[in-house]
Order: C-alpha cells, then sequence, then structure tokens
C-alpha cells in the first residue's frame, strides 16, 4: 500500500508561493488560515533556503497523539486527516506538530479559538467522497478523483514534490545523482557544446 509524502526541494524553492495561493484558491480557506506556507531561513542572504511546508503527515503523527477527543485518523494510504465536528479546539496538536501545521481562525476577542484546520493532500475529511459537506469544510477531494495535490502540481520549478513515498524517493535521488552533472542541468546542452565550452 502506497504513504503518501510530500517532500521540498530546497535547491528547487524559489519562494514563489504559487502553492500557497494554489491551496487557498482550490479549497476556499477562511481568511487567517493557511494551510500551506513558505518558510524562508536567512532571508537576503547568500546562504538563503526556502521551503514549502504543510502537514506532513507523519507515519507516527504527534497531533494523533495529544488530542484528547481522538478527532485526528490515518488512512490507508498514509493521509492523516481530522474530524472538524470532534474538534473542542483545545490547541493540543498546535503544540504537538513539529511543522506548525495545525491553524486556528480567530473567531473571537481575545483570540477564541475556532476548529482547527489543516492540509488535507486534497483527500477530503470524513464526509462522503465529494458531497457538499466534505467540500465545505475539507476543500476539494482530489485524491478521490485520482489526482495529486494541486499544490505539488502548480508548483512551477518542481520543488514541491506529493505522492507516494517510494517514488519520491526515487525522483529526489535521481535529483541529486544528477546536480552538477550534463544531464541534471535545465539548458545545459544549449549553453554548452560537447566539449564543455560556453558557446
Amino acid at each position: 500500500m502506497a504513504r503518501m509524502k510530500f517532500l521540498c526541494d530546497s535547491e528547487r524553492c524559489i519562494e514563489c508561493n504559487g502553492c500557497v495561493t494554489a491551496c487557498k484558491n482550490e479549497h476556499e480557506v477562511e481568511w487567517g488560515v493557511n494551510r500551506r506556507r513558505v518558510v524562508t531561513i536567512n532571508d537576503g542572504e547568500p546562504n538563503e533556503v526556502s521551503l514549502s511546508v504543510a502537514c506532513m503527515h507523519c507515519t507516527d503523527a504527534p497531533c494523533m497523539a495529544v488530542c484528547p477527543v481522538d478527532c485526528f485518523y490515518q488512512t490507508d494510504d498514509g493521509i492523516v486527516l481530522h474530524d472538524k465536528d470532534a474538534c473542542i479546539g483545545c490547541g493540543y496538536c498546535l503544540f504537538a506538530c513539529p511543522f506548525g501545521a495545525p491553524q486556528f481562525p480567530q473567531e473571537g476577542a481575545f483570540g477564541d479559538r475556532g476548529k482547527m484546520d489543516k492540509c488535507t493532500f486534497c483527500a477530503g475529511g470524513p464526509e462522503e467522497d465529494h458531497s457538499v459537506a466534505e467540500r465545505e469544510k475539507y476543500g476539494r477531494n482530489r485524491i478521490a478523483e485520482g489526482k495529486l495535490p494541486l499544490c505539488a502540481e502548480m508548483c512551477s520549478t518542481k520543488a514541491l514534490l506529493a505522492g507516494d513515498a517510494n517514488d519520491v524517493s526515487d525522483i529526489y535521488r535521481e535529483r541529486i545523482i544528477a546536480r552538477g552533472s550534463n544531464k541534471g542541468a535545465w539548458g545545459q546542452n544549449l549553453a554548452y557544446n560537447a566539449a564543455g565550452r560556453k558557446r
């Protein structure tokens, strides 16, 4: 059985926020909630690194372990989902998650928490697939349509990979091996002739 995972190649991420915009538009996420965000380390420095971050759908998810009402569950393919009807907004999952994936909309004064929201790997929720209730609470269910998450599909540099963990690992492994070589660089054959001299 496939284990669905995300991987962001920091060597390719250009901080365009296309993944963030795609997610917001696809799922009509409410204002103040970002299921996916781009984090930049050493912004403006020569060694700047950007990563697209969301729920990583952990195999042994800490959010599931700390939830007092067991609103989290894991599908057969490893996607960690939650039941908004069961959520009490306690925030334990937010403190347990190393990626800061759980998001809480500010529904009232003094930061009262609402129902938790997070990346669903475009797999919907516990309601019937493609139902109105599923769409309103969790967004579009692209996995049931046989598609990958839109954030990964819309990534212009293909820095964000999503899918079966083995396939994602194979793609990343090929990239690492090819980096710095003739076959790994885009446009290498156009810029250089066979002898390696610049045209």
